[in-house]
């Protein structure tokens, strides 16, 4: 992380722009306006010319925690943004051609205070004790098994499929009625201060939005934390190789499953992102081992389905910027960074972002104000990072120039030494607070193909008897509570139906 240029003399904070809609610009709108709005004038500034990316449509469970503290209802979002739920992710010949394993959000057996479940199920698979670590997990089998319910005695683990542009509508509506002022408008000049500070945005038709605080919500264009303030970029591409994506909907040919596909490819990997009248869709690859006209045949013959809206592409380079604030300027999703979608992370960020700027809001501006943020988050961006640069490098796969290369890459260290302890000991090393548990690394270096080398003596202390019952009544617990559990879109329909959209309709 580069240190930004000091904030020499304390900045009052009264009133809070945003520059840009979509997914970000309106969750950082209805966060505020919710919770500072009685405090602080806020406006968002978008422009109905300006396109979205418009793809980040699966989440991870945190979201739901945001809308709880937002006191969002969710059957009416689930209803408003044609949601479903997720579990997980399946992960479909990641480690090798023709292999599957899904990364889901539950807790996996029970574990001890000195050593994870994990070590118990290693011993148990050493002496034909344990089946398929996938069998001691209540959300994993829900997802094999198409089920989900809320239960009245376990919380079960969940996240949401939906519509990204229905989800900015929705937000808007939510911030509006918390006192956010939209503003219609391109944005064709940003205005700054003798100390480089941005005081104002001029839009098209010549009005003047003046601020204390800015919030960057422009993608990748990074209109006022790169363009006015001259933030740079890490480039991550030489861990993230890819650099493209198509994406578009289809019709649902059959009822949506409570998990978001991962497909890898020979130079990439598809989604598959299932909503309650039809599917979100995309490709995403590396321009260096595949051309965009090659990619689109490839895609458009792997669907299912009517094609209800022609795919588009999307450009990105991996990375983050040098600083998320800097000045009196936050930048926020794409503005900010951008770490491929294959672990659904982008609205995550954008909701950590958010979060982290609402625990640290200055009444003035100040820079450990400043400096604290930008670690934090900073510390974030790469924990994420490295899960997914992950997922790419211990694989088994060889049949292609794409995964050679990926194969022989150096990883960051960081995550070499998470692997190498994996595999030696066991053990995940885990940091408080951060994004993945440690279930989640288990569940994914098992699934790609990590078979630890030794287990924790802890494990040792049980009777053989003893461990066989341990692990036998945890997987008759998890198969008595999925049994309970109805299938997942018999929930929906009587839970959150949505309307069937215009476009289904007639693309059906």
């Amino acid at each position: 992380m580069i240190p930004s240029d000091p904030v020499t003399r304390p900045r009052p904070v009264k009133r809070v722009v945003i520059a840009g809609g979509g997914t970000a610009g309106w969750m950082a709108a209805a966060a505020l306006s919710k919770t500072l709005g009685r405090v602080l004038d806020i406006t968002l500034v978008e422009s109905e010319e300006i396109g979205t990316v418009g793809v980040g449509e699966a989440t991870i469970p945190t979201l739901v925690t945001f809308h709880r503290l937002l006191d969002i209802k969710e059957q009416e979002y689930m209803a408003a943004v044609q949601g479903t739920v997720k579990l997980g992710i399946s992960f479909e010949n990641w480690k090798d051609v023709g292999h599957r394993y899904i990364h889901s959000f539950g807790i996996s057996g029970k574990d001890h205070w000195s050593t994870g479940f994990q070590n118990f199920w290693l011993r148990g698979r050493e002496e034909g004790l344990a089946s398929e670590y996938s069998d001691y997990c209540i959300e994993l089998q829900a997802a094999l098994q198409d089920r989900f319910s809320h239960l009245p005695r376990y919380h079960v683990n969940y996240a949401y499929h939906m519509d990204a542009a229905l989800y900015a509508r929705f937000l808007r509506g939510f911030s509006e009625r918390h006192g956010c002022k939209r503003v219609e408008g391109k944005i064709v000049d940003v205005a700054t201060d003798g100390e480089g500070f941005i005081s104002s945005l001029k839009l098209e038709r010549g009005e003047v939005i003046e601020g204390d605080l800015f919030i960057d919500c422009t993608g990748f264009r990074g209109l006022l934390i790169g363009k006015t303030l001259g933030v740079g970029f890490t480039d991550w591409s030489h861990w993230l190789f890819n650099d493209s994506a198509l994406a578009t909907q289809t019709t649902a040919v059959r009822d949506a499953v409570p998990y978001t596909r991962a497909i890898a490819g020979s130079s990439g990997w598809q989604w598959r992102i299932p909503l309650q009248h039809r599917v979100g869709n995309g490709i995403v690859y590396s321009s260096r081992h595949m051309d965009d006209d090659q990619a689109r045949e490839e895609f458009l013959g792997s669907l299912e389905g009517e094609v209800i809206k022609q795919p588009w592409p999307v450009r990105f380079k991996p990375g983050q910027r040098e600083q998320c604030w800097a000045k009196n300027c936050v930048a926020l999703g794409l503005a900010g960074s951008f770490i491929e979608p294959l672990e659904s992370t982008t609205i995550h960020l954008i909701q950590r972002g958010i979060v982290r700027l609402l625990q640290t809001f200055p009444q003035v501006i100040t820079q450990p104000a400043i400096d604290e943020y930008n670690a934090r988050l900073d510390e974030e961006l790469q924990h994420v990072r490295d899960f997914v640069v992950m997922h790419y490098h211990i694989s088994d796969r060889r049949d292609s120039p794409y995964w050679r290369e990926i194969a022989e890459m150096r990883i960051p260290d960081t995550l070499r030494h998470r692997i190498e302890l994996f595999r030696e000991t066991g053990e995940v090393f885990h940091v408080p607070g951060e994004l993945f548990g440690v279930n989640s690394w288990v569940q994914v270096m098992l699934g790609q193909g990590i078979q630890p080398r030794r287990y924790h003596p802890t494990a040792d202390v049980m009777s053989q008897a003893d461990l066989s019952r341990f692990l036998g009544d945890i997987r008759q617990n998890v198969l008595h509570t999925v049994r309970q559990m109805p299938m997942h879109m018999d929930y929906m329909r009587s839970y959150a139906p949505a309307p069937v959209p215009e476009a289904v309709r007639v693309a059906g």
